[in-house]
């Protein structure tokens, strides 16, 4: 079989399409010479491995020697992997969201040869249907419209770039919400801070699903730093209807089916309002970002079953995600052997058939499981009894047989490509969690992960964006970096080794030289150093991963209160200045920033625990601070460690610096309320 150039990618995903008879292009030059030598338009094509509809897509038309023969002769076609490429998938994303008004993977996109997007959409099926036009209808109808209409065409080309390039970043326009902070600018005011905070808070509150939990409708995703932003609000408030809403959400989601009742971590999200029925891929983000929300909701209401979570979701990463050569791969599909979700369903009769008597009764009745099933005649696992996780006996004793003889099914296929971003996110969440909850192994396996992102995905002091096989490519984007400054920070939180403070600050130099934009406040998607697309964007919408911008002014803001160097602080407090006029009229887009808002508002608590005193790190580390930086361990050259006798731990907020602690007593009593 001839295979198309996609056969060496480092992306999985560009290599399942390896075989496929339409003549496929990566990114890159070639393809837009390709194009421009032949006078035709660019089919661009992204998606990625977990995406089921990808795959129907890919089958139903990539794999089709018809639809390839018109694809070869029409035009030039691309294939990019949205996870390596989120600069790409960005810029015409949105492109296709101002043609048809939604978006979503895969995602088509005809563009000129200079790479100017005119028409596009989303799935398309071979052949009508559902009031879609087929396939090969929108490609002879492009085709046409380029060859007869070319006038036309270029002048959509013309008016969507423009408009594209008016929106890479914020509107120049002050936003919604009107902030009056006198001669200060809005993060210096307390004032403006708290009133964007209750705004945002009001929002989340009319968003919530009481019943369910969650925020929004089916289909329904977890959206943890939503989540996250609540656990925020009750640790300042302490009201019961917080605390209400964060217990439904976590308990709902951990007893719905998009919870792996018998290997952990969690699917991407519920097709449904009950968290019943996932769609099965499993992402690493949402396992850092869903591992987190738990974990602090463990340490601030005490909750075991919320440590619970933690430990298997945590356990799935480390056990199945652990890619060959170090890191952790990106995602698991939803299908197995063409099915969606067959690896996670069972029937009645197997649970009778494979387990004793007393262990399928239990597990039948625990998890539901019911003869006519919920999912296709078939059952996927749940815990009908909302909240109610931590398993008797005999119920754990199935759960562990059932893993096993799960492991020995057909799994879904694995993108095993490491993603710095995602990694320094799982980084990052082992240590804090390793920390909390007196895991070193945890802790152990951030520093592994940490060395091998230095090891294999920096080269000559530039990081890469992806990994596999062996081979680093793409330059690292903004997300990358400040995911690996928040990474680092929390690795020496965690471990006292000065070294990774020292690797922060080279991570957060970088983004700072890199991708700042000193016109307009905030970091560019790209370094500066990086291939230029038809416009150079921001990211600063949270989604399904907090935002590059959000994520950098709360890693900064915290690198500043461990070194003392106020340049970090500086630049997020610009980005905050800049984002705060639209962040509490839009609280959904901008939950990950607003955690930087709290910070803010509530100022930094500073700890120092100098000398050997464990216990007095264990006490800090135990807490939920959210708004705390810890240092101890190594002794460090910033201020922080000025004047700091063995013995004892210091607590510092406001610019002002308790009395020494010398006991676990005084310290928790200094701690209270931070």
């Amino acid at each position: 079989m001839v295979q198309n150039r996609l056969a060496q990618e480092t992306s999985p995903y560009l290599r399942q399409h390896a075989d496929n008879p339409v003549d496929w292009y990566p990114w890159g030059e070639e393809a837009f010479t390709a194009a421009r030598e032949r006078d035709v338009p660019v089919v661009l094509s992204v998606g990625y491995s977990a995406c089921h509809w990808c795959h129907v897509m890919a089958h139903e038309s990539f794999e089709s020697p018809a639809v390839a023969e018109v694809m070869n002769r029409l035009f030039v076609s691309v294939k990019v992997d949205r996870e390596e490429r989120p600069d790409v998938d960005a810029v015409y994303m949105e492109a296709v969201q101002a043609m048809s008004g939604h978006g979503g993977w895969p995602m088509t996109v005809f563009l000129t040869p200079d790479g100017r997007p005119f028409f596009g959409g989303t799935y398309f099926p071979p052949e009508p249907r559902g009031g879609m036009p087929g396939f090969v209808q929108v490609l002879e109808a492009v085709e046409d419209a380029w060859r007869n209409r070319r006038s036309e065409v270029l002048a959509q080309a013309d008016q969507l770039s423009t408009s594209l390039a008016a929106h890479a970043g914020l509107p120049a326009d002050a936003g919604v919400l009107s902030l009056e902070s006198g001669d200060r600018p809005p993060s210096a005011d307390p004032a403006v801070l708290g009133q964007v905070l209750d705004a945002a808070y009001r929002n989340l509150r009319q968003a919530h699903d009481d019943s369910w939990g969650g925020f929004g409708q089916a289909p329904k995703f977890p959206q943890p730093t939503m989540v996250d932003l609540m656990i925020r609000a009750y640790s300042h408030n302490r009201s019961p209807d917080t605390l209400a809403m964060i217990t439904t959400t976590l308990d709902a989601m951990a007893s719905g089916g998009i919870y792996d009742h018998l290997g952990g971590g969690f699917a991407r999200y519920s097709v449904d309002r009950h968290w019943l029925v996932p769609h099965f891929e499993k992402m690493l983000y949402d396992q850092a970002g869903l591992a987190r929300v738990y974990l602090h909701a463990w340490q601030l209401t005490g909750e075991r079953r919320w440590l619970q979570v933690v430990e298997e979701t945590l356990d799935y990463v480390r056990r199945d995600l652990a890619a060959a050569g170090g890191g952790f791969a990106s995602a698991e599909d939803a299908d197995s052997e063409g099915e969606e979700g067959r690896f996670y369903l069972w029937t009645a009769d197997e649970l009778r058939r494979l387990l004793e008597p007393e262990l399928a009764a239990a597990a039948i009745d625990w998890w539901g499981v019911s003869d006519a099933g919920n999912f296709e005649g078939r059952s996927i696992l749940h815990r009908p009894v909302r909240g109610d996780l931590l398993r008797p006996a005999p119920v754990d004793q199935a759960r562990r047989v059932l893993l096993d003889l799960r492991s020995r099914r057909v799994r879904p296929g694995l993108d095993d490509k490491v993603l710095t971003e995602w990694n320094a996110m799982v980084c990052s969440v082992l240590a804090e969690a390793g920390a909390a909850a007196g895991r070193p192994d945890w802790v152990r396996s951030a520093a592994d992960t940490a060395d091998f992102l230095l090891r294999s995905l920096r080269a000559d002091g530039r990081w890469m964006r992806s990994w596999q096989g062996g081979r680093a490519r793409h330059l690292a984007y903004a997300a990358d970096y400040a995911w690996l400054v928040e990474a680092f920070v929390r690795l020496a939180e965690a471990t006292g080794a000065q070294r990774w403070v020292q690797e922060a600050c080279r991570a957060a130099d970088e983004l700072v030289r890199l991708f700042w934009d000193p016109d307009d406040p905030g970091f560019f998607t790209t370094g500066a150093d990086a291939e230029r697309l038809i416009v150079r964007s921001k990211d600063h919408f949270d989604g399904a991963t907090p935002s590059a911008n959000s994520v950098a002014v709360n890693a900064l803001l915290r690198l500043e209160a461990l070194t003392g160097s106020t340049a970090y602080g500086d630049r997020a407090r610009l980005v905050l200045d800049r984002l705060l006029p639209f962040a509490a009229s839009n609280t959904t887009v901008f939950t990950h920033a607003l955690a930087a808002v709290d910070l803010l508002a509530h100022g930094v608590t500073e700890v120092v625990v100098a000398g050997d005193r464990p216990d007095l790190v264990g006490e800090v580390h135990r807490r939920y601070l959210p708004n705390a930086v810890l240092a101890w361990g190594e002794r460090g050259a910033g201020p922080l460690w000025e004047g700091r006798q063995d013995g004892a731990a210091y607590v510092c907020r406001h610019y002002a610096c308790l009395t020494p602690a010398g006991t676990v007593d005084e310290l928790a009593a200094q701690l209270q309320g931070s």
